[in-house]
Parts: structure tokens; C-alpha cells; sequence
């Protein structure tokens, strides 16, 4: 039974992407909702109440509430006019860590901070969480896709230039969505005096408080988000074949599925188990996605894929009321298990999950935080908005709208568009 696109479903997505997305969306032909955000400078799942009367309710759905994708959304960035090559000043130099949703940010900061300065952006390497586990950005990037993405942005080396080598760097702790203010106090100063920076990126908490705009610095910030880092072809190989795996397991639903971000070593931690501010849940089980999920209208056959890597018997209880859901360990191709799965590298397992969450029919974060921030981003940015997040698990789940908005400057209450 197909579902009026009024009744879009969807979850609260990040401020964070709402400011680099609000000018890319097509207003005309949806009704507005209010949705009112709580203060916070902490991304969780916030128990709100959609105000408008008549607002659809999941538990009204039919089975399978599945909608189809929405028209990809025009760039949130514009190219500037060509002109003469600037004087470059000197290099910022990073590295990429903590998994793809933090590369998204960590490219965007140094975009902006070498746009800013003038500068020569070389190549990141990427760090894992382990200490000697390195690897050059084309075993995970598309190198030339990287380069090509900021040509007339700012200037590239493939390689470490030999003046760094010759130098010792500064090291600049930089916080993420870093504003033209922060460059010109804090970074301008020691990149003039040194000429090389090396940029750290540290995340105090995931923003959500809107920022007065800065046109051209989130433009360009906009562009290194969205349309810089693209999958080397193992990697995209790998993905492709996984996705299809899961469509081939989903012939009931059309070759539909649901991607849920739900790691049991996170679940486990003590922000987890202390849930949030008042009124809020940073984390859910399994068993609470799954009665969510069942809730909603998702039959028994739908097929549904965790970001964890192998079978753990607390997922039990979400397999009892979905057969078919799966872990890494279950969709990877055999003759890949061994490098994405088997090495330990939690980096590359990573990058599998943000890609599958980001290109699946459904997502649902059972985990606050970057991943469910950075993945919504995308999804929006492709049509595929429908995200959903639990909101009352115990009584009667609500929609919790997700896509487009229209910011109002000075407060945290955002005209949310179904």
C-alpha cells in the first residue's frame, strides 16, 4: 500500500547539517511542522512532540512503511569565478582518524583553514585507533576525485612537499566547524610566523546551536562535506556487492532494507547506560529497535543490517522479531573477510558501515553522535530521507520529522517541512 508523501518518514537530523544544507531545499508542495529543539550542545534523541494536529503517527502506517527516495537536492556550494593563481603562502598538512564520519569533518576544517590562509592543502594520510596503524589516503580515497573536487578551491600536493620535511610543523588544535574568528585569532598568527601548520581536529561536542553565517566559508565547507571523499574501487566494489547481497535477501520488500548504526561495545559504554539530559536517550538495544521497527508497520521478513561486526547474543532478541537481520560478518564476501574483517582494522569496517547506512532505503541510529550526524547529511543530500528514530518506545512512537528546513537565525526552533 503505497504512503502518501505528505506522511514522510523520516528523524530529527543534526543542526549541524541543517545549516549546510537549508538553502538547497525545494519548498513548494509540503506542509509545515513545528518541532520544538531542546538547548543542547549534545546530539541525542530528544523525546519530541510533533505540534501540529493531524500530524501522521508511525503506529497509523500499514506494513512496510516504505517510501520512495526524493530528488537529489542541488549543492549547497557554488564554484567561484575563475581568476589569477593567488601567491601561496605555505602548507597545511593532517591527518584523517576515528573512522569516515570523522574524515567528513576533518577534510572540511582543513578546507576551510588553508582556503582561509592561502595555503597549500597536502594529502592526508589516515591514522587508525591503533598505535603504527597507518595507510596512504588512496588505499582508501579516490585520489584524482579528491583533487579534481577542489580544483579552484585551493591548491593540492599529492605528495609531502620537501619543505616539510626540512621543518618542524606547528601543531594547531583546531575545534570542528571552525569559523573564520578562530582562524584569524588563533591559527593566521602561528601560520605566519611558521609557514607549515598541522592541523588537529577535536570534536568538544557535536554543535547543534545555529551560528551566524559565514557564506562563503560554509559554501566551501559544504563542498569538502559532500562531494570530496569518494571510495577507492575495492572499497566501492565491496560495498556494491554487499548492498546487493542485502537486496537479494530482501525479494518480500522489493529488494528494500533497513540499516541500523547499533554496535554492542557501544551500547555498553557508560554514556549509554546513563542515557541523556532530561526527557532523552542517547542509546537504544536491540530489542527496544526492534519493537520500534515492529511498531511502525515493518513485517517480520524485512531484512535488516547492524553496523556490528559479528553475532552477539544480546542482538537475540531483534532477530527474534526480524529473522533476517545480519551483521558484516554475515553479508561479506568470503574472499573479503580476511582484509575487512579478520585484521582487525576497525577503520575499514567503518567505512563499510557509514557507506551502507548512507545508501540504504531506511536508517535508523540506535547510537547518538557523529556517524548518525554525518550519515544523515549525505542520505539528505542524495533524497534518501528517511531516517527514523525512536522516539517513545513504551507508548505510541510519533513521527519525528527529518529533511527540510528553514532555519530561523538567533533560536533553536526550526521550521521543519513533511
Amino acid at each position: 500500500m503505497a504512503v502518501d508523501p505528505k506522511q514522510v518518514l523520516g528523524a530529527f537530523l543534526t543542526l549541524v547539517m541543517f545549516v549546510m544544507l537549508g538553502n538547497t531545499i525545494k519548498r513548494d508542495h509540503f506542509d509545515p511542522v513545528e518541532v520544538s529543539i531542546p538547548e543542547t550542545s549534545d546530539i541525542s534523541f530528544d523525546e519530541m512532540k510533533v505540534e501540529e494536529k493531524g500530524a501522521a503517527t508511525l503506529s497509523r502506517l500499514s506494513k512496510g512503511p516504505w517510501k520512495e527516495d526524493d530528488q537529489t537536492l542541488k549543492p549547497c556550494w557554488t564554484r567561484p569565478k575563475s581568476k589569477g593563481a593567488d601567491e601561496l603562502k605555505g602548507f597545511i598538512t593532517f591527518s584523517l582518524s576515528s573512522g569516515p564520519e570523522y574524515h567528513i569533518s576533518q577534510v572540511a576544517d582543513a578546507v576551510v583553514i588553508a582556503k582561509y590562509l592561502g595555503a597549500t592543502l597536502v594529502i592526508p594520510d589516515i591514522r587508525g585507533s591503533n598505535p603504527g596503524d597507518e595507510r596512504s589516503f588512496q588505499e582508501v580515497y579516490d585520489i584524482e576525485k579528491f583533487v579534481k573536487s577542489l580544483d579552484g578551491i585551493v591548491n593540492v600536493a599529492r605528495e609531502q612537499p620537501a619543505e616539510i620535511t626540512s621543518k618542524m610543523p606547528a601543531i594547531v588544535r583546531v575545534p570542528n566547524r571552525v569559523t573564520e574568528d578562530y582562524i584569524a585569532e588563533h591559527i593566521e598568527p602561528r601560520f605566519t610566523k611558521k609557514g607549515i601548520l598541522r592541523l588537529s581536529t577535536f570534536f568538544p561536542s557535536v554543535n547543534m546551536r545555529i551560528r551566524e553565517t559565514q557564506k562563503e566559508m560554509d559554501s566551501v565547507a559544504c563542498l569538502a562535506m559532500f562531494a570530496t571523499l569518494e571510495l577507492q574501487p575495492e572499497i566501492h566494489e565491496v560495498v556494491d556487492s554487499m548492498i546487493e547481497r542485502l537486496r537479494t535477501l530482501s525479494r518480500r520488500s522489493e529488494g528494500r532494507f533497513i540499516a541500523v548504526d547499533l554496535r554492542v561495545d557501544i551500547l555498553q559504554k557508560k554514556g549509554c547506560k546513563d542515557g541523556g539530559s532530561a526527557g532523552s536517550k542517547n542509546c537504544y538495544s536491540a530489542q527496544e529497535i526492534g519493537v520500534f521497527l515492529r511498531k511502525i508497520g515493518f513485517g517480520k521478513d524485512t531484512t535488516v543490517y547492524l553496523t556490528q561486526s559479528r553475532w552477539d547474543e544480546s542482538l537475540n532478541a531483534l532477530k527474534d522479531l526480524f529473522p533476517k537481520t545480519y551483521t558484516k560478518e554475515d553479508i561479506l564476501p568470503f574472499d573479503k573477510k580476511d582484509k575487512f574483517l579478520d585484521s582487525g582494522n576497525s577503520e575499514l569496517e567503518k567505512t563499510l558501515d557509514f557507506y551502507i547506512c548512507s545508501q540504504s532505503d531506511v536508517f535508523v541510529p540506535a547510537i547518538s553522535g557523529l556517524f548518525y550526524a554525518n550519515v544523515a547529511g549525505k542520505r539528505i543530500a542524495s533524497g534518501r530521507n528517511q531516517i527514523l528514530v525512536p522516539a517513545q518506545i513504551s507508548g505510541c512512537a510519533e513521527v519525528i520529522p527529518c529533511s527540510q528546513n528553514l532555519c530561523k537565525r538567533g533560536g533553536l526552533r526550526t521550521q521543519i517541512k513533511m
